[in-house]
């Protein structure tokens, strides 16, 4: 996305960055300014041409022929849309793990029909059930949100294929397994998981996935007891048979006791996209802190509490999409800085074998970026998209 050189395009500009996944976790004041009454944020729709006049004595012409365009197919949404892309990102993916996550989007299911709504002044959001317990006056300042397979799986942090990158940079390092691609008796946990379609899809290759977030919206839109617990196994490519199994906890891990107990330890893998961001943590400038990750606790606690829920041998993994900084005279975005927010000697002092210290990944995400369509949502994926990750491992 080229430059914008206006407080508008600053906010548009967030909002596509949202909408790709780019940012995550903080109560992001611009995203919010852009979708308070559509956590999704949509592009805007192609203008309809006007009808051609009914007075002409021309003969109708046949879309597809000369002066007449192709008729356009419709957009997919939900389920179908994630596995087009996953078809698209296939030939990006070589190893066997990645493909497998991948493909496992062939047996991904719909989401029954629901409805959640929000509460125009509060801004609290409530299941069905919970909104026809309010009493009439509060009942009638919601605002009802239907949940489509869109917003289910994607939410308001981007499509759930973008950790197949990430799942890929594991795999080159021979986790779980060299060549593996079953995640049969792995125990994963994502730090800040924004969204249930990268969790079913890694619970349907056998993994026992736990997301923990703070995001109020989330334990709302997946309140149905369906929504956790066990996930069959895809077959086909991966064949294992069996039971994957998905859990959400809704905290501040592992500053806070509730979420700490129910998330437990003895992991394989903790991953984090897009929230453990130096910007989030330690922004250059001051800026809102609603724009910005609380941990509860300090960098130190922090990463003392990761090596503690890892098994020996178990890894870390964060993984930052990020945008181009803001010029000097635009207002600084804190999302922008995807570089580790925790000395490589901190994480050393901790106990953890360093394997990746902010290493730049920038053409694999612009790859990745094309094939989930980025770049036809707006974003000039070769000038603003920038990738960054970190590897650690308990010794």
């Amino acid at each position: 996305m080229a430059i914008i050189d206006s407080a508008v395009g600053v906010l548009i500009r967030a909002a596509l960055m949202t909408r790709a996944g780019l940012i995550a976790a903080p109560m992001l004041l611009a995203s919010q300014a852009l979708s308070q009454s559509n956590p999704t944020p949509t592009p805007t729709p192609t203008p309809t041409p006007a009808p051609a006049p009914t007075t002409s004595t021309q003969p109708a012409t046949p879309p597809g022929s000369a002066g007449q365009p192709e008729a356009t197919a419709p957009k997919l949404a939900g389920v179908a849309a994630i596995r087009a892309q996953a078809k698209a990102l296939l030939p990006h993916a070589t190893s066997p793990l990645a493909r497998a996550f991948l493909t496992a989007s062939d047996q991904l299911p719909g989401n029954e029909p629901r409805t959640i709504s929000r509460h125009k002044t509060t801004r609290v959001w409530y299941t069905q059930s919970q909104a026809d317990a309010l009493p009439e006056a509060d009942r009638a300042q919601l605002e009802d949100r239907p949940v489509t397979e869109d917003f289910y799986y994607n939410t308001k942090y981007g499509s759930p294929l973008a950790y197949a990158r990430p799942l890929e940079i594991l795999a080159g390092l021979g986790f779980p397994t060299p060549f593996a691609a079953s995640l049969t008796g792995v125990k994963i946990l994502d730090f800040g998981y924004g969204g249930i379609g990268h969790l079913r899809l890694l619970g349907s290759l056998g993994a026992d996935i736990t997301g923990v977030d703070v995001d109020p919206l989330l334990p709302v839109l997946y309140s149905d007891p369906t929504d956790q617990g066990a996930v069959p196994t895809a077959t086909g490519s991966v064949g294992t048979g069996g039971t994957g199994k998905v859990t959400m906890v809704h905290g501040r891990w592992p500053a806070e006791a509730a979420a700490k107990d129910a998330v437990g330890g003895s992991y394989d893998l903790i991953i984090s996209k897009n929230t453990l961001k130096n910007g989030y943590l330690h922004p250059a400038q001051p800026v809102d802190k609603r724009m910005l990750v609380d941990l509860g606790v300090n960098d130190e606690q922090y990463i003392t509490a990761l090596h503690q829920a890892l098994k020996p041998g178990g890894y870390v993994m964060i993984y930052n999409l990020c945008p181009a900084p803001a010029p000097p005279d635009k207002p600084y975005m804190p999302w922008a800085d995807g570089k580790c927010p925790f000395p490589r000697e901190s994480l050393e002092k901790a106990g953890f074998e360093v394997v990746a210290f902010d290493a730049v990944d920038d053409g694999p995400a612009r790859d990745m970026a094309r094939a989930l369509g980025w770049d036809e949502d707006g974003m000039d994926v070769e000038k603003d998209l920038f990738c960054w990750y970190t590897v650690m491992r308990r010794r």
